[in-house]
């Protein structure tokens, strides 16, 4: 049969292992690649002396009149379409449906070929018809002939690809040894909000956002880098807190409980994001940084965390506590840890970062100096549903010493409703460059929620919430109160619409603010 027939190609076109780059798995499959990526091949074959095939022929006689008077093979520069050769392979294709590897799966029978080209469907006609034979299939004395000339034939032309094979993976193997791997992936946001209010003009406020990460894939950590633009713009909200001192508005000196967000984004690109992480153990992973928020590793919670797709408050996004506002908005340099305690439904999340760690300036700058947030949570999630996280704050803000505690928590009830909520108390204590004068206040904040998905529409998400983010009579003649509604609805995979009501009475501590309510129409892209 054809297994002792074709001996000599068994030993020439057995699968490589990947060696490299990329997996080499055939001679045929091999070389037809590096043809069809370089174009046809014009190199006259070497006219060195190649050693004589040691596979047997099993068949010792050949009908030759049976296949006709043909010019010999070894005196063929190509090999064309009128030529025995051609004519034979070609017919053994369209009879067991062999596909050569062409984009459209056909064998072109009216191209001329190199004898490497033909050597490589020749090749590939002898792998595919191997498993008819190893499954018992029977096939034409006249197919076997046939076979048994084309093989002979053409000995030296797959000789020599396999000679070029192993020069290609012994070149793919150095190449894989000597590279560094690195695979950098983009995405962006980019949120665009008309919005208008009581005693304010209309605006629309939009911001950019441009993710790149980079995968090592030797060192199995990524690079994060986080490009940002805005449009600058404001809201009803923000304007009345920026009459005052703005203590706790949206980029507010003592929180950030504002109305949108992404309000007063700056128009020059600036850099929001340059951080390593990797994991040193298995449950634990490392983070270091130029440019670090402590948004993006603490205080996390599925229904109000994310200015994209759930609340654009500020205040509803964190514990304004928790996360230090001066410290959050410009970044810092720093260092974050998350570990997962192995067998228990315990993490804890732990950083250090200091907004001006690249001031050299003694009195106001420094890794350990003014503008700095230490922060740890344990986070306790027995099961999918629920999740609670106790944390803790230390930072020094303009001349201030702060300290906080806090609780996050979240449980939804199923996979449609959900509640959720944050509390935190602190003290601030210390000579106030902001207010001018010497602090004693113990502020405390608090916040809930309700959300709800797929209701009433599937893809949706609606959420409402209200809470107070600076209790204290430290601080003002009254407490702001914030209040927002929204409903997210999903266009498409990349496109999502929100409208949401925002209401704040008192804002900024000051019964002079009164109730400022807005509108917004929040457009989201992703890319």
């Amino acid at each position: 049969m054809l297994s002792q027939m074709l001996p000599a190609f068994a030993e020439s076109a057995v699968p490589v292992k990947k060696a490299g780059l990329q997996s080499i798995p055939t001679v045929a499959e091999s070389i037809s690649v590096e043809i069809n990526e370089s174009g046809p091949v014009t190199e006259e074959i070497p006219t060195s002396e190649f050693p004589n095939s040691q596979m047997p022929a099993l068949i010792e006689t050949v009908d030759q009149e049976s296949m006709g008077q043909v010019t010999s093979v070894e005196q063929l520069a190509d090999v064309q379409p009128t030529d025995w050769a051609y004519q034979a392979l070609e017919s053994l294709i369209e009879r067991y449906g062999i596909s050569l590897g062409y984009p459209d799966a056909t064998f072109r029978g009216n191209q001329s070929m190199t004898r490497y080209e033909f050597a490589a469907a020749l090749a590939a006609v002898l792998e595919k018809i191997q498993p008819l034979v190893a499954s018992e299939q029977e096939l034409l004395q006249e197919d076997i002939l046939t076979l048994e000339r084309l093989q002979r034939d053409f000995a030296q032309a797959l000789a020599q690809l396999r000679n070029r094979l192993d020069d290609i993976t012994a070149r793919t193997t150095e190449l894989e040894e000597s590279r560094v791997s690195a695979t950098t992936t983009m995405a962006g946001e980019f949120i665009s909000t008309p919005t208008f209010g009581n005693n304010a003009a209309a605006t629309v406020v939009s911001r950019l956002r441009l993710n790149l990460l980079t995968d090592w894939r030797e060192t199995g950590g990524f690079l994060t880098t986080q490009l940002e633009v805005g449009s600058g713009g404001g809201d009803a909200i923000s304007r009345d807190q920026n009459e005052g001192q703005n203590l706790l508005g949206s980029t507010g000196s003592f929180a950030g409980a504002g109305g949108l967000d992404y309000v007063g984004v700056d128009e020059s690109v600036r850099l929001r994001k340059l951080y390593y992480t990797f994991e040193p153990l298995s449950n634990v992973s490392l983070t270091v940084g130029a440019k670090m928020s402590p948004r993006d590793f603490i205080d996390r919670n599925r229904f109000a965390n994310n200015e994209a797709v759930d609340f654009n408050s500020s205040f509803f996004l964190n514990n304004p506590l928790i996360v230090q506002n001066q410290i959050d908005r410009p970044g810092g340099a720093g260092a974050a840890i998350n570990w997962k305690l192995k067998g228990t439904p315990f993490r804890v999340n732990a950083l250090y970062i200091a907004a001006d760690a690249g001031d050299p300036d003694e009195a106001d700058g420094g890794f350990f100096e003014d503008r700095n947030q230490g922060s740890i949570e344990l986070q306790y999630s027995p099961n999918p549903s629920l999740a609670v996280r106790l944390q803790y704050t230390s930072a020094a803000i303009n001349d201030t010493d702060i300290n906080a505690f806090g609780v996050n928590g979240e449980w939804a009830y199923n996979s449609q409703l959900a509640v959720f909520g944050r509390l935190g108390f602190s003290s601030y204590t210390g000579f106030n460059t902001e207010l001018g004068r010497d602090l004693d206040a113990h502020p405390w904040t608090w916040a809930v929620g309700v959300a709800l998905r797929n209701t009433p529409l599937p893809g949706t998400l609606a959420g409402v919430a209200i809470g107070q983010p600076f209790v204290t009579g430290s601080v003002g003649d009254a407490t702001q109160t914030n209040f927002e509604a929204f409903y997210n609805l999903l266009l498409s995979d990349n496109i999502s619409v929100t409208p949401a009501l925002l209401a704040v009475t008192n804002a900024d501590n000051d019964s002079d603010n009164g109730l400022t309510w807005q509108f917004a129409l929040r457009t989201v892209f992703s890319f």
